[in-house]
Formats: C-alpha cells, structure tokens, sequence
C-alpha cells in the first residue's frame, strides 16, 4: 500500500507539471492565433514525436522527452538588412561561423514561407503585441499558480497549532542542555513536567487557564510563559466532561520564537534562549482555512523566495554540487529538479501518519509552486526562454523610439537571429543544470523532514 501510495504522489505531481506546461504553451498559442500568426506547431515535450494531429495549419502533439514545449510560428526571425522581406530570398552577407548560423535560421525560416504570410509573420507585429504572445506562457504558470495555493489556502488551510494537547513531556530539559548534549530521555535527576504532575493526558482540549477562555495555542503558552512559579487553575475538556485541575509553570531556559511562530537564531546559527514558564506539552495541528485576502500575499512571498534563488542560482547551483559531491547537506531551500519534486511528492503521498487532507493539500501546493517558479523562471532575459524574447522586443521598441525622436533612419526590428550563437550556450547551461540537479536529488536528495 506505501508504494501505491508513493507512486500515486509521484504520477500526480508528473501529471500535473506535464498539464501546466501543455497549458502554458497555449499561453502562447491562443494570442498567437488571435493576432493571426501562422502557427505551424503547438507540441508538448522535445525529440521523437509520439503523437500528432493536424487541425486547420496547426499540427498538435505530444513528444517523446516530457521536458518542455514550444510553439512554432512563423516569422521568428526576420531577413538581413540586404535580403528581400517579401519573396523569402535571403541574401548572405558573411560567410563567418556566428553569421552563418543566423544565415541558416534565416533560411530556414524563409522556406516555411506560404503565399499570404507576408502579413502574418511573428516579427511584423507590433512589440506590444510580440510580448503579450511571449508573456502569455509564463502569464498562465501565474494564473495556475495562484489558483492553487488558493484552493491549498481557502479550501484546505494551514496547518496550525489547535488548543488540543497531543502530547505531554514526563520531565523538563532545558533547551541549552537538549541542544548540548541531544537528550531525547528523561534523566532521574530531571525535574517532572508540571503537564504530566497536573494529570494532563494527549487529547485534553485546554478550554481555561487561570480563568480566562482559551481560543488561541499562542495565546496560552504566552501566558504560561509569563506564570513561572505560580499555581494557576487550568480547565480541560476530556471525553465531553470538565475537569478542573491546577498547574505550577517552571523556570527554565527555553527558545525565543518570533512574530512567525520561528525560532530566534544568535550571529552564529544558534537558537536564542531565555528563562520562561514552561509546563511541557505540546498542540494538534489541524488544517484551518484562511481568508481569501491572504492568497496573493502567500502567492508573493513564494514569488519573493522563487526569485531570490534565481538571482543567487550560480551560487546555490555550486552548493548543490558540493552536496552532490560531499558530505555536505542539501539547502532545503535549494533548487531541485523534477526528479526531487516527484521523490518529495511521493514520501508526502505515502506517510499514513499524516492525516489525508493534509497530504493532498501538500501535494496541490507543491504543484502550484512548480507554476510559480516556472512563471520567474522564464521571465529570465535570454534566450531561448520567453524573457529574452521579451527583451528582444522592448529593446527594438527603444530603438525606434529613439530613432524618431532624433530623427534617424528606423533601425528595423531586432535581429534575433544573431544571438543563436549565445542562444545555443544558454541551451547547453540549462540542460547542464538540470543534469546537475537531477544527479544531485538522486544522490543527494533534499530532506524536507528533518
């Protein structure tokens, strides 16, 4: 049953990745078609071509290489200033290495030339209208993105500490001497949890304490913190039926937790500590649902910690080589192939101790998240990703812009075709990359459990 339950992860996380690329090509597709392009191709993966069909001039498949797609419309790259723009006759003008590969893409591309696609070329758009068919794809990712961290947020919810105890220490170690010396048992000289003295058992709910309400686990333990020393009435509900008991709080060193629930971490990575109450016990979690209002803050901090490890991918790329090749450990927090989603995906799907709207929940999240680092990813200025065919567009958008306003001849559009040379480089330093990570969640795989 595990391994039904691991592969189950893995095929939904497989299948839903596999539907927000095919969705994220007909981002590109359907303002294609709707400017009138002549859109030759609309395919989804790389290599052999396992299935295809053609409807009107579009032919729609499926490739045998799951790792992408493209859509293929005419006129991506524009003749040479010395060729002729209407009869597709492209005309060389060097015969170097870099010009002849733009020289054979122009060809290519003059060749696929029908009558009446004079006026239905990619390049003879206007820019606006080029980047809106470049943005549509990662515009989708976006859209897909946000859509399900909102069913996570709304229909499911976050994991939250409940006013329901779900288990209770039998002795107190303070928190400098658990980090010292790792003692997870209890010592005879370890003084008994007030919790365990109190009679408190795992699945009392705390329902008072020193006789106020209690609706809040933070609220509670902020208000034992604060009762060190002092004997203070708490009320339980256990199996229906109010119990009214008393509870001392004891002085020991515990760890400081900020406004987000996060340890408190000193210059050196160590957690910061103070003298509190502490009666040792510890809450349920239950999914509560949020606010709507909450999606798109949650949908920007992920984009916020996506773009961070872009930004900062060589670096993280060089720590996952070091982890690949050492001893060293995985960033939780470090890039990861599909191969190490799908892995995290399938451990989620197969852990029984994990209530099941949990694990679906984690499971709809983890997909939303490859959308939203697919939508930064591709926003990335070269090419061949959509960014760069973006950057394209607005830098031909200046140049004209410019030229008119001093008055110069229009400089054309941007020849593209030029920067195949950097283009191929790029190709060959993301397929490395991916070989890397792939290599290293193999090896190496990133431990999100601790």
């Amino acid at each position: 049953m595990t391994i039904l339950l691991f592969l189950f992860g893995v095929l939904f996380v497989a299948v839903g990745i596999a539907v927000s690329i095919a969705l994220h090509e007909v981002g590109h597709l359907l303002p294609a078609k709707l400017f009138k392009v002549r859109v030759t191709q609309y395919m989804v993966g790389f290599g052999k071509t396992l299935f295809s069909r053609r409807r009107g001039e579009t032919e729609y498949g499926i490739k045998a290489i799951p790792l992408g797609g493209y859509v293929s419309m005419i006129g991506m790259y524009p003749p040479a200033k010395d060729g002729h723009d209407g009869d597709g006759v492209v005309r060389r003008s060097s015969t170097g290495m870099f010009q002849q590969l733009a020289n054979d893409a122009r060809q290519a591309e003059a060749e696929r030339l029908q009558p009446g696609d004079e006026t239905r070329m990619f390049y003879r758009l206007p820019v606006y209208k080029r980047v809106i068919i470049m943005l549509g794809g990662p515009f989708v990712n976006l859209v897909i993105g946000t859509v399900l961290i909102g069913i996570v947020l709304v229909g499911f919810g976050t994991a939250q500490a409940t006013t329901t105890i779900s288990s209770v220490n039998k002795c107190v170690v303070p928190a400098s001497q658990a980090a010292e010396t790792g003692q997870t048992d209890c010592l005879p000289s370890d003084p008994e949890a007030p919790a365990t003295a109190a009679g408190i058992r795992p699945g009392d709910t705390v329902t008072a304490f020193d006789g106020k309400p209690v609706t809040d686990w933070s609220q509670l333990t902020a208000w034992i913190r604060e009762a060190a020393g002092e004997k203070t009435p708490i009320t339980l509900l256990r199996d229906g039926q109010e119990i009214q008991t008393s509870i001392t709080p004891i002085l020991t060193e515990r760890p400081v937790y900020d406004d987000a629930g996060q340890p408190v971490l000193d210059g050196q990575g160590k957690p910061v500590t103070e003298q509190a109450g502490f009666v040792g016990m510890g809450a349920a979690t239950a999914l509560v649902p949020r606010p709507a209002t909450e999606v798109l803050p949650a949908v920007g901090e992920n984009l916020q910690a996506i773009t961070g490890v872009v930004l900062h991918l060589p670096q993280r790329l060089a720590d996952v080589a070091e982890a690949a090749f050492s001893d060293a450990p995985r960033d939780p927090n470090g890039p990861m192939s599909v191969v190490g989603v799908g892995r995290i995906a399938g451990e989620i799907s197969a852990m029984d101790e994990i209530p099941l709207e949990a694990r679906a929940a984690t499971l709809i999240g983890l997909v939303g998240s490859v959308n939203l680092a697919l939508f930064v990813f591709n926003l990335i200025p070269l090419l061949p990703l959509d960014g760069g065919h973006v950057a394209g567009a607005l830098w031909e958008a200046i140049r004209r812009t410019a030229a008119k306003l001093f008055r110069r001849p229009d400089p054309g559009p941007v020849d593209i075709a030029k920067l195949l040379p950097l283009t191929y480089v790029v190709a060959v330093v993301l397929m490395g990359m991916g070989a890397l990570l792939i290599y290293a969640d193999i090896v190496k795989p990133v431990n999100i459990f601790g």
